[in-house]
C-alpha cells in the first residue's frame, strides 16, 4: 500500500490484471478531482488521473533496490513529463484567475405602459366583430 505523507514524490508498482507498471506520485502536482490522483505511469509515458478507491490497493511500495533502478531509469521521463504537466495546468490556472474581460452590460429600463393593461383588457372585450366572407389563402397560384 503507498504512503505519500512521508515523500513529496513516491516510486511504487501498479498491480493490475494487465500486468505492472512502475508509477510515480508528486505531492506537488495540482490536486486532482475529488476522489482522483495523478499518477505518472512509466509504460505510459504520461501523467493520469485515476480513482484513488480503485488503484490505492493496488499500489504497492517498492524495494530499495527496485527504488533504485526505477529512479535510475525514469527520472528522466518522470521529469520531463512533470514538467510539461505543470506548464498545462499553469497556464489553466492563470486563465481562470484572469478576470472577466466582457464589457459591462447595461440593464435597460422597463418599459412603462401609460395605461393600466386591465383598462386596455376591458376595452376589447367591449368590441364586436363583423365577419365579411373574406377567406385568405397562402396558395402561390396565380390565375390570372
Amino acid at each position: 500500500m503507498y504512503n505519500t505523507a512521508k515523500k513529496q514524490v513516491w516510486f511504487g508498482e501498479l498491480r493490475t490484471s494487465r500486468g505492472t507498471s512502475i508509477v510515480i506520485h508528486d505531492n506537488e502536482l495540482p490536486e486532482a478531482s475529488p476522489g482522483r490522483i495523478y499518477l505518472f505511469n512509466v509504460n505510459r509515458n504520461t501523467i493520469g488521473e485515476y480513482v484513488e478507491d480503485i488503484v490505492k490497493v493496488n499500489l504497492h511500495e517498492l524495494d530499495s533496490a527496485q527504488l533504485e533502478t526505477a529512479k535510475a531509469e525514469h527520472d528522466v521521463a518522470w521529469l520531463a513529463a512533470r514538467a510539461e504537466f505543470m506548464a498545462k495546468h499553469e497556464a489553466h490556472i492563470e486563465l481562470s484567475s484572469v478576470p472577466d474581460s466582457a464589457p459591462v452590460t447595461k440593464s435597460k429600463a422597463p418599459v412603462v405602459a401609460d395605461e393600466p393593461m386591465d383598462d386596455v383588457l376591458d376595452a376589447d372585450d367591449d368590441m364586436e366583430f363583423e365577419d365579411t366572407g373574406f377567406e385568405a389563402s397562402m396558395n402561390d397560384d396565380n390565375d390570372d
